[in-house]
């Protein structure tokens, strides 16, 4: 079967698996995956194989670009310190922690024989980048606060980075190609650090051009330019392709965005999004197409082994972070440490790193069988049960709540339009005024039913009352457009005039959407946590 119907068939097969999905309670990721083993299993058609190649040259560049260019810098400078610890100390520790388990453990349990550190320690280092996209995607149903959001995707998209240079480094102490720490250390800032330097540079340069157009064909054309010219430079080079990526991403959104009308960045990022969609859809499905049952049941034992290190060495991590922040305005609440933990996924990238191994590697095959294991068992479980340990923990409000909260507002929308029509009725005697004070009494009624009901759910959820308040200015800012439009229309208004109020007007609802505030009113959703922190949304 030729490639190009081939990759018609997986987009087919991942269409199918959204619509099922809407009826399901399962993350798309997690169903993707499920299919794909399925798929692989029942040898349905024969996909291409998830090379470093393809991941690096097409996935990676997308789906890190559309990360960072979402990602909000202030959030994510705010934040800059365990962001940091978790995605650069913390990797390095729990490379060394699965090392020092996994030696003793491997060798206990007769793996295999001359299962070395050197083995543990290359294990560690490509099995250490998470991938939550499946988890940030429970968090946006689930309305969890922004901050936890951030931490998880500002960790995963900084590790994918250090996960590969530690890989790199590692392969390279256990071949003998470098033996001191101090050259370990210098190589790893060189690479990053330069790395950061081209994405910045290439970042900058783009976003100085999308300033100087007002075309969303040019402006989209500009932040693909961004995403694959920033990774194929870094690592032509031999430096970071990820940290590239990732800071070329986040200066086109944060500053280059700056210089987009509303419309065109509502077009840039929609494009984006589907861009996201569309890469993650093949590569989780290739993720399940590309799994070995055979292999992976012969090495069950080694799996499981590995999986319960690699998850406990990301627990230390975790909460030894906390526990060292704890005093900072960066504190992290326990419960929040519980997600972290649980919501570091592993996905393609493990997978890529480990067949990208020398095909003369001592013991190939072992690690080949573990990494996929741990990625197949992370997603599966830990996907699969976010939602009931988020709501278990009372972080998210829950769909159900959601959907009661819209519907009490609709239903109260509703009411107070119908007796804006029986007050216009009373007024031209279109009805008997009997007749209408008694549809009048009928709909307070429900008005006053309605609003006690929304004013309960915004004491159970503060979060909900912020929406609201979203919501409000949202319709307040229309208000004011309709009524700019219609002075010019009347003559009230210069043309200049006009376009100076309408571009004020859009700039501030553009800062409504992306959830800034005019300082106006602190919004501090979620107040009563259980550890006595407020938490930042």
């Amino acid at each position: 079967m030729e490639t190009e119907t081939i990759f018609i068939l997986l987009f087919v097969v991942a269409t199918a698996v959204a619509i099922a999905v809407q009826r399901l309670a399962v993350p798309y990721t997690v169903a993707l995956v499920f299919t794909g083993l399925v798929l692989g299993l029942l040898h349905v058609f024969e996909a291409p194989h998830l090379t470093k190649a393809l991941l690096f040259g097409i996935f990676l560049p997308g789906l890190l670009f559309e990360a960072a260019f979402h990602i909000e810098f202030k959030q994510f400078w705010r934040n800059r310190l365990a962001i940091f610890s978790l995605a650069l100390p913390g990797v390095v520790v729990a490379i060394v922690l699965t090392a020092l388990v996994l030696t003793p453990v491997a060798n206990l349990l007769h793996f295999v024989q001359g299962f070395t550190w050197k083995h543990a320690l290359v294990f560690g280092a490509l099995i250490s980048a998470t991938d939550p996209i499946a988890v940030v995607a429970i968090f946006k149903n689930l309305g969890v606060p922004k901050r936890l959001a951030v931490l998880l995707e500002g960790e995963s998209l900084l590790n994918d980075g250090t996960a590969i240079v530690f890989f790199t480094l590692s392969l390279a102490l256990v071949t003998g190609t470098v033996v001191t720490a101090g050259g370990l250390a210098f190589d790893f800032i060189r690479i990053v650090g330069i790395g950061a330097l081209i994405g910045t540079g290439i970042g900058q340069a783009v976003s100085q051009v999308i300033r100087q157009v007002d075309d969303p064909m040019i402006e989209i054309t500009l932040t693909t330019i961004a995403a694959y010219a920033s990774f194929l430079v870094a690592e032509h080079f031999h430096y970071s392709g990820v940290i590239a990526t990732v800071s070329a991403g986040m200066l086109c959104g944060n500053y280059g965005a700056l210089g987009m009308s509303p419309s065109i960045r509502i077009a840039v990022e929609s494009f984006w999004e589907y861009v996201a969609f569309a890469l993650n859809s093949i590569v989780f499905l290739l993720i399940g197409l590309e799994v070995q049952f055979q292999a992976l049941l012969a090495s069950w034992q080694a799996i499981l082994v590995a999986y319960l290190v690699v998850t406990g060495g990301r627990a230390m991590v975790i909460f030894g972070v906390s526990s060292l922040l704890r005093r900072t305005r960066e504190r992290i609440p326990w419960a929040w440490s519980v997600i972290l933990t649980w919501g570091g996924l592993r996905g393609a990238l493990s997978m890529v790193l480990v067949l990208s191994l020398p095909k003369d590697f001592a013991h190939r095959e072992l690690l080949v069988s573990m990494t996929f294991g741990v990625v197949i068992l992370s997603i599966l479980i830990h996907g699969l049960t976010m939602s009931p340990i988020l709501r278990w923990l009372g972080i998210g409000r829950g769909q159900q709540e959601r959907t009661t909260y819209e519907l009490t507002r609709g239903k109260l929308l509703a009411a107070h339009a119908a007796l804006e029509e029986i007050n216009q009725m009373s007024r031209v005697h279109f009805t008997h005024p009997e007749v209408l004070a008694s549809l009048r009494r009928e709909y307070e009624q429900k008005i006053e039913l309605d609003s006690t009901a929304l004013a309960e759910l915004h004491l159970k959820g503060q979060q909900l009352k912020a929406e609201e308040l979203q919501w409000a200015g949202r319709h307040l800012q229309s208000v004011e457009k309709d009524a700019v439009i219609d002075a010019f229309r009347r003559g009230l208004l210069s043309q200049t005039v006009q376009e100076k109020l309408l571009a004020d007007i859009d700039a501030q609802l553009l800062r409504l959407e992306s959830g800034e505030s005019d300082g106006s009113a602190e919004q501090k959703p979620f107040p009563n946590r259980a550890d006595g922190h407020n938490s930042e949304e």
